[in-house]
């Protein structure tokens, strides 16, 4: 299964997840020191910067990644996004499929403003 794609106006590559399963393959090609994202909420992608983002890259993926949330979808307002590092994720075999624990996070707010100029 392919995983949405988005090149960054400064021409770097960011994948993101379709569904619970396609997140799972999406987390097994993340390098560890390669830059996650996530809304805080449940029912998000799993959103991968490839290699180093350049300036302004986090905050793109950012919105992209809010863009294609539930809560975005279900509340059409800002959205808080979860930024942390490959080798910051971690599974385990009583979690359901999809779901993942991370650490080291850090808190990315993601106005409305934004996804809806992301979208035109």
């Amino acid at each position: 299964m392919k995983f949405r794609e988005h090149i960054t106006k400064k021409g770097t590559l960011v994948l993101g997840g379709k569904s619970a399963q396609n997140n799972e393959e999406l987390i097994k090609q993340i390098e560890p020191n390669e830059v996650v994202l996530h809304t805080e909420k449940p029912g998000s992608p799993f959103v991968n910067i490839k290699g180093k983002p350049k300036f302004g890259d986090v905050k793109e993926a950012a919105i992209f990644c809010a863009r294609y949330s539930q809560d975005y979808r279900d509340n059409k307002s800002d959205v808080v996004i979860h930024q942390f590092k490959g080798r910051d994720i971690s599974k385990d075999r009583k979690m359901k499929l999809g779901m993942f624990g991370v650490r080291n996070i850090k808190k990315i707010k993601i106005k409305k403003k934004w996804i809806e100029g992301f979208l035109k």
